[in-house]
């Protein structure tokens, strides 16, 4: 089997987009990826057609071989971007594999560890711009069976914290757990914005609404901070969306810089790599808890691994509504009871309909107007 073709598509997503790429085989058997980037979008389909003269010609079920070609061929260093279309590629081929060989890819992965995989809800807070309303929101995500909440508190605070802020953060938390209760997992999402100290005093104030755990305290890149962060917080630190390599996470447990890793397939070098980086963290007994915030292609993928490692924590997911999301994608996995169950289809058993792609162009639009949108 070769590689004939490789196709990217932009899909608006709200105020987002995604991006999917379909590889073609001379055999008639397709595979799915997914590298969707914020504001990266076409620099990101520039880079799959980089791809795209590389693999054409190529075994698909060669998927460690050809991955470890297409990375090592980026002379100039590795970078989200690049990372980000050797993913979508590299989920792709998987998916192509389990396809030619008429099952799933999480056999192909060493099996079932569990039979479900437990998710939390992200975007379920928009128009929450009070405690009462983001608590009202808050229960009804809960009520829909989602049994852990993450979100951030934090509005337009960077690098310190004032007083009132403070206070306007825990206001937020402390109503949302006396709506939902203690059964209820919430996660404290930071987006990279504090200094060490700052991110400590924040921990220590969270402190008695036990979240999960607080999501990128400082800037992911600092491993230095994060592990004087981690060292010290009375809360598990979380961290690895936005690394991109094995070698991040590989730097960060030497660095003792996580307590829990997130890894996201879309960037982190798709199937071929996320298990390793799960092996290697089970190996320093710290648990996986992948990013997952846009597409269901990168979502199934996740799950296909997430269903096989041992070391498994738990996945986001999107509660966000998309119209067209129904009619975009076949066979889409959706969440029952906080949990998502994996179908038995061939490779990833999801796919996608170019002409709906088609029908939803890319979306202009600026990831710091989404943050600060009275600003800019």
């Amino acid at each position: 089997m070769k590689i004939t073709d490789i196709k990217p598509f932009i899909v608006q997503a709200h105020n987002d987009n995604w991006v999917f790429i379909k590889v073609y085989t001379d055999e008639g058997i397709t595979g799915v990826g997914e590298c969707s980037l914020e504001t990266r979008e076409e620099t990101v389909v520039a880079a799959v057609l980089e791809l795209k003269r590389h693999l054409l010609g190529k075994d698909p079920m060669e998927t460690e071989k050809n991955f470890y070609l297409c990375f090592r061929d980026e002379y100039w260093g590795a970078c989200c971007v690049l990372t980000s279309a050797l993913s979508a590629v590299d989920v792709a081929l998987w998916d192509i594999k389990g396809k030619a060989l008429n099952t799933p890819v999480y056999q192909l992965l060493g099996g079932k560890f569990r039979n479900r995989v437990r998710v939390y809800a992200n975007r379920w807070f928009f128009g929450g711009d009070t405690p009462d309303k983001l608590a009202a929101l808050a229960e009804k995500t809960v009520a829909k069976g989602y049994t852990a909440l993450k979100w951030d508190p934090f509005y337009k605070a960077e690098a310190i914290i004032t007083p009132k802020e403070m206070r306007g953060v825990l206001a937020q938390v402390k109503t949302l757990r006396d709506a939902v209760g203690w059964d209820i997992d919430l996660l404290i999402e930071g987006h990279g914005r504090f200094n060490p100290y700052t991110a400590l005093a924040i921990a220590e104030e969270l402190k008695p609404y036990k979240p999960m755990f607080f999501e990128e305290p400082t800037m992911p890149e600092n491993m230095k901070a994060s592990a004087q962060v981690k060292l010290r917080s009375p809360i598990p630190i979380a961290s690895g969306e936005r690394w991109c390599t094995i070698s991040d996470f590989r730097s960060a447990i030497e660095a003792d810089a996580i307590d829990i890793a997130q890894p996201d397939i879309r960037i982190c070098g798709g199937i071929t790599q996320i298990k390793k980086i799960a092996t290697m963290c089970e190996a320093n007994q710290i648990p996986v808890a992948p990013h997952n915030i846009h597409g269901q292609i990168g979502c199934a993928a996740t799950m296909h691994v997430a269903a096989t490692i041992p070391n498994f924590l738990i996945l986001e997911y999107s509660v966000e509504e998309i119209e067209w999301k129904e009619s975009l994608f076949t066979h889409q996995y959706k969440p029952k009871d906080g949990y998502m169950y994996i179908n038995d289809r061939p490779g990833l058993g999801i796919d996608f309909d170019e002409n709906v792609a088609l029908r939803y162009p890319f979306n202009n639009i600026s990831m710091v107007q989404n943050l600060y949108p009275t600003e800019f």
